[in-house]
């Protein structure tokens, strides 16, 4: 099964929504909230070359990666293999 990483805020409506889509279609992922934790959101520049969110990688079990700016409904369900 494919890892999940959600570069989040507390107050990120779009951030939220993603959760709860995920959250529906049984997914399970780490949540990073960016706004609480200063080394995380450095990282998060670093991965994304930019500070919005929510931001999200996804590793697959071939170790290939997907990055997903924004609450993408169509690319999550693509990377993730969901309908």
């Amino acid at each position: 099964m494919a890892t999940v990483k959600i570069y989040t805020t507390t107050t990120c409506p779009f951030c939220k929504m993603e959760k709860e889509y995920l959250d529906s279609k049984a997914i399970k992922y780490e949540n990073i909230f960016v706004d609480q934790n200063p080394d995380e959101a450095k990282r998060l520049i670093e991965e994304s070359n930019q500070m919005g969110v929510p931001f999200t990688e996804i590793t697959k079990d071939d170790g290939s990666m997907v990055k997903i700016l924004g609450f993408d409904k169509a690319k999550l369900n693509e990377a993730l293999g969901i309908q």
